[in-house]
């Protein structure tokens, strides 16, 4: 349920407050579990939000298309 509700507050926007009165826990817990999964984001030791996700996939291939490039201009 945790990590369902923080979802739900992250990825929609709804506030802390109207998820927890939809899911019928308090306010505070809900805020608290947002703060967490925050901060562990920031620190690199949480899950990846969808826009992080996206950026890093997108970085990868950015990646992957340069060094195919590098290589190819090696035999050149």
């Amino acid at each position: 349920m945790r990590e369902g509700a923080v979802r739900i507050v992250l990825e929609t926007g709804k506030s802390a407050a109207e998820v927890a009165r939809d899911l019928g826990i308090r306010e505070a817990t809900l805020q608290n579990w947002v703060s967490k999964t925050w901060a562990a984001q920031e620190l690199g030791d949480g899950p990846l939000r969808v826009s992080a996700r996206e950026e890093l996939i997108r970085l990868r291939s950015n990646a992957r298309a340069g060094q195919a490039h590098c290589r190819a201009g090696d035999g050149a």
